[in-house]
């Protein structure tokens, strides 16, 4: 009597395993794609070329949209590129600190939508200028903790510092940003308040506004040094 042998038994994840070793299985079995169904989201069953087909156009869909989102990103930084570069254009073409003033505030207020600017200087003497004002000694003033760290920072100011840094025009400003100038020694800090309080926000990042203020830091340094000579 012939002894019967039990034949093997293939596991599911042997399947699996095999069809991720041979992606090109369905190519020479095309026909099997027609008879292997799989269950749908909505308890119905598709063939397996239908879900495939599917799956592939909500991959499609989902890759045109990170596209899109990456477009979206790039015309952004374009256009805040430019803004940028006609800024640093024009504080390399200033000769004076109401030059310097001017440019600041265009920049700011017309092309990053700020509403308010103030450029305060430390100096023991008087400088030449109507549109910067000048503070004899840093560490006696309401500024020195947002100067102490020479990083910006951003957000609601209090009541006092507000008053301090933006005076008669204090009452609007409900939220703003305020940038050490430190180019060797602290030069002073630049102030930039809106009347929106969700404009400056404490958990924003400041990667721009440290640019702007080494830019304007040391076009600042050089007015200074000329005046000196």
């Amino acid at each position: 009597m012939s002894e019967v042998l039990d034949a093997p038994v293939v596991t599911a994840e042997q399947v699996a395993d095999y069809l991720a070793e041979h992606p090109d299985f369905f190519t020479h079995h095309a026909s099997l794609l027609e008879k292997l169904y799989v269950p749908h989201q909505r308890g119905t069953a598709v063939s397996l070329v239908e879900r495939q087909t599917s799956l592939l156009r909500e991959r499609n869909q989902q890759l045109h949209g990170h596209m899109s989102d990456l477009i979206d990103a790039a015309r952004h930084n374009d256009i805040q590129f430019e803004k940028t570069k006609r800024m640093v254009l024009a504080l390399l073409e200033a000769w004076t600190l109401d030059d310097v003033a001017v440019a600041i505030e265009e920049s700011l207020c017309r092309d990053f939508y700020g509403d308010e600017t103030v450029l305060l200087l430390f100096s023991e003497r008087s400088l030449a200028s109507n549109s910067v004002r000048t503070l004899a000694r840093a560490e006696d003033s309401l500024v020195q903790p947002l100067i102490e760290t020479n990083l910006p920072s951003c957000g609601r100011l209090s009541g006092a510092m507000n008053r301090f840094l933006f005076q008669e025009r204090s009452p609007k400003v409900q939220s703003a940003a305020v940038v050490p100038l430190v180019q060797g020694d602290t030069l002073g800090l630049l102030a930039i308040g809106s009347h929106d309080p969700h404009y400056f926000q404490s958990s924003q990042g400041t990667l721009f506004l440290s640019y702007v203020g080494e830019v304007l830091s040391r076009c600042i340094s050089r007015i200074l040094r000329e005046q000196d000579n």
